[in-house]
């Protein structure tokens, strides 16, 4: 079974939030824009760190109980 996001990195791209979180590319930038998905500028790359992946991902659970 392969990992959706490598553990050697410490920021993902928004394809790989994109095939982690199972989201639409529209719906990964609306949570960009909103700040729930913070996320920073590298040039012209934008990259979402592991850190806010996971931080949505326990805010979004808590939601859900």
């Amino acid at each position: 079974m392969s990992t959706v996001i490598p553990t050697s990195h410490t920021a993902v791209t928004v394809p790989e939030a994109m095939t982690a979180l199972k989201l639409s590319r529209s719906k990964i930038y609306d949570l960009i824009r909103s700040g729930a998905l913070p996320s920073y500028t590298e040039g012209r790359a934008r990259r979402i760190p592991l850190d806010s992946l996971r931080t949505y991902m326990h805010n979004r659970l808590e939601e859900a109980a």
